[in-house]
């Protein structure tokens, strides 16, 4: 979800003093007609088929190509709230500025289309600005090639083309699959239990808080610092990768484990292992190229384990750091090598209040999408509260810094603020 000013304005659109709800929304509207005349999936529908174990996309007679557009309009005041990255927001008050996609499963047969895209801009009165909610199904594209549509829908809007390069390609055959996992990921999504891949909102929510943290480059290079020098100084190996997103997750890991655990009594604390889940990009990895342009969904699962108390001790962050990059090494040596697991490696993650489930990329630069209005005031990744999940984004402000969305309880967010802001002043675990 994005949030834009109108007041920052750029030269390619007309300066009224009374652009109405209705120019801006013709200008959004005319500039998608565009941009999906080059991404065409999107307005496709999704069929599903658990008896021909298929997904298929649908485009034609029988489904229209459209992307359904809902027009909304909220309370003024509520703008600068949502823009907020240093107060508490109430998790429910962005699902208002987003729409509903049905589910894969109740999209069976013909007769029951679902759409992959549907968008919803939210207008605040009186000049303050308006949010674009956008909601997909993850089967028709990645986070990067919704990044490159999000930046060719805002190329056309202020500037009526399309950036070079970014004209898709949809050769499907360009990425394959000889050990045959199409079927068997498909048996294990029709297999797995109906919410334990993707929870149900209206369960899920209830008493969060959403807030946002910043690691700047000074932050991470400070923390990959006190990294070495405890390895130098406890005679440890150093971890095998600390890259400023492994540094970036491993602090914000140790943090979350230790907030979580804090009002419990010692014999309260549960042991054993904890999953830390995230998503890397599968076009890089794979033994063969494909094309930079390639439209669809080519990404990896990677899930590191550690051990709770080990999380919990003075050596948190660098058992953190070595068991995140010890996931990301094993995909980076063979992407694939155990991908027939992912389903069943994601479902214990997904939902829990115990394991971390890690979405979006520092990589992707959706701050630098321009309808015309400037930068985006801020992003949001509304799924984050649903399937218990923590966001990652480039930073707007701090170049080459990250933005880290939470979604947590009151007093877990409370517990998580105080340990990140000390950690970042002395890394003191």
């Amino acid at each position: 979800m994005e949030l834009v000013n109108r007041e920052e304005r750029q030269r390619g659109l007309r300066e009224t003093e009374s652009e109405s709800i209705c120019e801006v929304g013709g200008w959004l509207r005319f500039s998608l007609s565009s941009a999906l005349e080059y991404f065409s999936p999107f307005a496709a529908r999704v069929a599903a088929s658990q008896d021909s174990n298929r997904i298929k996309f649908v485009l034609g007679e029988t489904a229209s190509p459209s992307v359904p557009l809902t027009i909304a309009e909220c309370d003024d005041a509520q703008f600068e709230y949502l823009c907020r990255d240093t107060c508490q927001k109430n998790a429910n008050d962005l699902h208002l500025l987003v729409p509903n996609l049905r589910s894969l499963r109740s999209s069976c047969g013909l007769d029951n289309l679902s759409p992959l895209l549907a968008i919803q801009l939210t207008y605040f009165p009186l000049g303050h600005g308006f949010s674009i909610g956008l909601a997909y199904h993850r089967v028709v594209s990645d986070q990067r090639t919704f990044n490159y549509f999000m930046h060719s829908w805002a190329s056309l809007c202020k500037h009526g083309e399309l950036p070079p390069g970014l004209e898709p390609t949809f050769d499907r055959a360009v990425v394959l699959d000889p050990n045959g996992l199409e079927p068997i990921l498909l048996n294990r999504f029709w297999e797995s239990v109906p919410g334990s891949i993707i929870p149900a909102p209206a369960t899920m929510c209830l008493g969060l808080v959403r807030s946002t943290f910043v690691m700047g480059p000074a932050d991470i290079a400070k923390a990959q610092q006190w990294i070495l020098a405890e390895c130098e100084r406890k005679n440890r190996p150093y971890p095998v990768l600390l890259s400023p997103y492994v540094v970036t997750c491993a602090f914000i890991w140790a943090c979350l484990v230790r907030a979580q655990s804090e009002g419990l009594a010692q014999t309260r604390i549960p042991k054993g292992p904890m999953y830390f889940g995230f998503i890397a990009g599968g076009i890089t990895r794979l033994r063969y190229r494909v094309p930079g342009n390639y439209f669809g969904n080519c990404v990896a699962f990677g899930r590191a384990i550690a051990q709770r108390e080990e999380l919990l001790g003075n050596d948190g962050v660098l058992v953190a750091a070595d068991a995140i990059g010890q996931a990301i090494k094993k995909l980076n040596r063979d992407v694939l090598d155990e991908a027939g697991n992912w389903i069943s490696d994601w479902e214990p993650i997904v939902g829990s209040d115990l394991h971390v489930n890690m979405v979006g990329s520092p990589k992707v630069d959706l701050y630098e999408v321009d309808f015309g209005w400037g930068k985006p005031k801020k992003i949001e990744e509304n799924s984050i509260d649903v399937m218990r999940g923590i966001s990652l984004t480039e930073s707007r402000e701090v170049k080459g810094g990250i933005e880290i969305g939470m979604a947590l309880p009151k007093s877990t967010m409370d517990a998580f603020s105080c340990l990140f802001t000390r950690g970042l002043l002395d890394f003191s675990f």
